[in-house]
């Protein structure tokens, strides 16, 4: 198997000043990437900023012989945004890669929760990662290529206690995604997402002490270089963190159809077995797949 390598591309990895981020950021440039190295520099909510943490991974690639820039953009902010991208446009020429992995948390129950705690997490994780994609898509049109990658979670696939806003939010990136994937697909622009599991100051309170050690950033980073990678795909869900690596889905079962006398609530509950059998489940590619499929059932049923 060839390297994957990144000569003569350029990678803008957004939150790259720590943890997750800065381990992508360095793999990049070790492939041969020009790297744009985002980060606010704010504390783990979002609070506060500083540049500094973003320079001393472009100081780190520099030493390694790397190519790198650093950006202390807002990703909530579009503005800052379109800023970053012309920035590196005028530096580097082009933008191959993007990385949307910039992220805050500010956990707390949902009935606790503030309208605030809710805005600001949605802002920079669903909205962040929009505006990076708005700003990066009509450049990637235009050479006729573009790699993004979305940083999704667990707990927006599966849900998690204390996080209904991070949740939300990642679940919207799932959704970004899928339309994303379509809409890029005749200019060879992949959409992929990452489900990490890994130690970072964002997950340092949520994982248990003893599988901390275990969960290395740097073991995530391999599924996102090769989803950043001409190699890749589209449309995935790769989940990644402690050298386990697997994909998951959203699969519709097949379903029943009822004749227009049947359709009833009583009806569906004494059929919820089969409505839910998953035996025959499959995939679907876009939201008129399953329009689709409901019509076949109806006329082939009428």
């Amino acid at each position: 198997m060839s390297e994957i390598r990144f000569d003569d591309q350029v990678v803008i990895v957004t939150g790259a000043g720590n943890g997750l981020g800065k381990a992508h950021a360095l793999a990049f440039a070790a492939r041969g990437a020009r790297v744009v190295v985002n980060d606010f520099g704010g504390a783990r909510d979002g609070t506060g900023g500083s540049s500094a943490a973003a320079e001393a991974v472009v100081s780190e690639i520099m030493e390694n012989g790397g190519e790198a820039m650093a950006n202390g953009a807002n990703v909530a902010d579009r503005a800052q945004v379109d800023a970053m991208v012309a920035n590196t446009m005028d530096e580097f020429g082009r933008i191959d890669v993007l990385i949307n992995n910039a992220g805050i948390l500010r956990d707390r129950s949902f009935g606790k929760m503030s309208e605030e705690e809710w805005d600001a997490v949605v802002a920079v994780h669903l909205k962040g990662t929009a505006n990076c994609c708005m700003a990066v898509w009509n450049q990637m049109k235009a050479q006729n290529y573009g790699r993004i990658v979305m940083t999704t979670s667990t707990s927006g696939i599966y849900g998690n206690f204390g996080q209904a806003n991070y949740g939300a939010a990642k679940t919207g990136v799932w959704g970004l995604m899928n339309t994303l994937h379509i809409e890029g697909a005749k200019n060879n622009i992949h959409v992929n997402c990452i489900s990490p599991t890994a130690a970072t100051r964002m997950t340092e309170d949520v994982i248990p002490p003893e599988a901390l050690s275990l969960l290395d950033p740097k073991w995530v980073t391999p599924g996102v270089v090769y989803l950043g990678s001409k190699e890749a795909g589209s449309r995935n869900i790769l989940l990644a963190g402690a050298g386990g690596y697997t994909i998951a889905k959203l699969m519709e079962a097949e379903g029943v159809f009822f004749g227009e006398p049947d359709r009833t609530p009583e009806m569906i509950a004494s059929h919820w077995d089969e409505i839910t059998d998953m035996s025959q489940a499959r995939e679907m590619l876009q939201g008129n797949d399953h329009v689709m499929k409901m019509v076949q059932k109806a006329t082939a049923g009428s």
